[in-house]
């Protein structure tokens, strides 16, 4: 069965906010695997990493995998250090985003995070001799593409996941825009972007209101919408698909997918509700039919 993942938090959520969010996601919502972890900016790691081991507890016993992410971008000797510490973990499973965080693991077993840029076919055989067992692709892919690379990775037995919904992560930078905006620099941002819990609006210097900032993360201001694109992609050999956590009902969301992939509801409803769910975001598929990301192309596309 093609299980649901959730993704970590890309935001700065207040401690609080992420043990109520979590707490719904291990009572209520259908989804297989959660991935935890600050996989955007290491000084926010402080106001949340004492709840993960309760939270871990409780996720487990709510029949949910849990694995851990690393950090996207390692720059400081402390980030090093915190990407050391969970590359040396036996358990939970772990993610990697970034190649410190291969170095550190050596060929034990892992996960490959989205912001490895596993691209082709002989990017993932090289990872998967290297401990790889399961690999999330670049959002930025195209559907044929995406084909070819989960081909190749099942054929290698390593797990192929695709995000399906949520804002999606375009870039990463050394210096965050996000406290610049404010005038302030990244060593004295005073956890400005605690102020943007789903992003701060961003337009281009076209004018085009396409993009938002998280921290040192640009990304997309529509949200991912592959719902319509999942019977090709569990076909195409996708075995996972992930929820990015947004500021809206996730469980609605989850369970609207999960509907759709049991087929307890046809997919063009299933999407409606999702558009509602989404409370005004806009949606987009274009990078997975060869467009520009920002565009919405029509269901019939993915026929």
């Amino acid at each position: 069965m093609t299980k649901l993942t959730l993704g970590p938090i890309a935001y700065h959520w207040s401690a609080e906010t992420r043990r109520d969010f979590y707490a719904r996601i291990a009572d209520e919502c259908p989804v297989d695997e959660v991935y935890l972890g600050e996989v955007i900016c290491s000084k926010r790691a402080p106001f949340h990493e004492a709840d993960l081991p309760e939270t871990i507890e409780r996720l487990g016993r709510a029949g949910k995998r849990v694995i851990l992410s690393t950090l996207a971008e390692v720059m400081l000797k402390r980030e090093r250090k915190a990407t050391e510490d969970l590359a040396a973990m036996e358990d939970p499973e772990i993610e990697i985003n970034n190649a410190a965080g291969l170095f550190a693991r050596g060929r034990r077993p892992h996960r490959i995070g989205p912001f490895m840029n596993a691209y082709n076919e002989t990017t993932i055989r090289w990872m998967a001799a290297q401990g790889a067992t399961h690999v999330c692709l670049p959002s930025e892919m195209p559907a044929p593409a995406i084909a070819v690379a989960a081909h190749a990775a099942r054929d290698l037995g390593l797990g192929v996941e695709v995000q399906v919904f949520g804002r999606v992560s375009l870039a990463v930078s050394a210096r965050c825009y996000h406290a610049r905006a404010h005038g302030r620099t990244k060593d004295n941002c005073q956890f400005v972007c605690e102020e943007d819990p789903d992003g701060m609006p961003l337009r281009t210097r076209d004018d085009l209101p396409i993009l938002r900032v998280n921290g040192i993360q640009t990304l997309s201001e529509s949200y991912l919408d592959l719902l319509p694109e999942t019977p090709r992609l569990v076909a195409d050999g996708v075995s996972h698909l992930r929820l990015m956590p947004q500021q809206v009902d996730m469980i609605s969301v989850a369970q609207v997918f999960r509907d759709a992939l049991d087929g307890q509801l046809p997919l063009a409803e299933a999407d409606a509700r999702l558009a509602d769910l989404s409370e005004g975001a806009g949606l987009s598929n274009g990078f997975y039919h060869g467009k520009a990301g920002y565009r919405r192309i029509a269901m019939a596309a993915s026929a």
